[in-house]
Order: structure tokens, then C-alpha cells, then sequence
């Protein structure tokens, strides 16, 4: 009988644990980044978020995570770099429920630049 009581326990513990970190994983918004199509088919984007690495964005591939609340620096660049451009940044102020989506594209061939694609009504990036 006690064995059984610690399992449900144990059970009821997990549920409630995974639960929480569910609605703290959701109380952020939804960040898309696309390449454009003239991105370069030997390059990928080099995407960091608050100065981590967030992916390595390769031809017909995107980023779609889940971002928590709050402002967030989004930092582009083109992956290899040989000739050693410099990375461009934009902050983003992520509101809970919302979705965000940037297309990363070049700017005077020689610099990637996140521009918004989509924005919730009356956001500004």
C-alpha cells in the first residue's frame, strides 16, 4: 500500500512540476526569422539572441522558437565570414501571445540586416 501512495505521489509531484514550466514556457511570444531567397545558397545566418547563439540558418530552413517576455537583442550575421562584416542587432520587445517574424536580408551587399516581416498591430520592433 505505501509503495502505491509514493508512486501516485510521485506522479502528482511530476504533473504539477511539468505543468508549471508549461505556462512559464508560454507567457512569451513566438520569434520566426526567414532567409530571404537571394541569401546565398554557401551562407547561412548566424542568429544570436541576447549574445548566444541561438541557430545556424541554412538555405530552405527558418527559426521558430518561443522567446520569454521582455526585451531581447536579435544579432545577424552571415556565416562563414570572410570577409569579417560586421554583425547587425535590433531590439525586440516580446509581449506574451504575440508572434514576431524578420526576414534576414543584405543591405548594400556587404551587411545582414533583420527587417520585420510581421509585427503585432501597434508594436514597434
Amino acid at each position: 500500500m505505501k509503495s502505491m501512495y509514493r508512486s501516485a505521489t510521485r506522479f502528482f509531484l511530476i504533473l504539477v512540476f511539468v505543468s508549471i514550466g508549461t505556462a512559464a514556457a508560454q507567457s512569451g511570444g513566438r520569434l520566426i526569422v526567414l532567409r530571404t531567397p537571394n541569401f546565398g545558397w554557401n551562407l547561412a545566418l548566424h542568429l544570436q539572441i541576447d549574445g548566444r547563439t541561438a541557430a545556424n540558418v541554412v538555405q530552405a530552413r527558418r527559426y521558430d522558437h518561443f522567446l520569454p517576455a521582455g526585451r531581447h537583442v536579435l544579432t545577424a550575421s552571415a556565416v562563414p565570414n570572410y570577409y569579417f562584416y560586421q554583425p547587425t542587432s535590433t531590439v525586440l520587445n516580446v509581449r506574451p501571445g504575440q508572434t514576431y517574424v524578420f526576414t534576414a536580408i543584405w543591405q548594400d551587399t556587404d551587411r545582414v540586416v533583420l527587417v520585420p516581416s510581421a509585427l503585432p498591430p501597434g508594436q514597434a520592433y
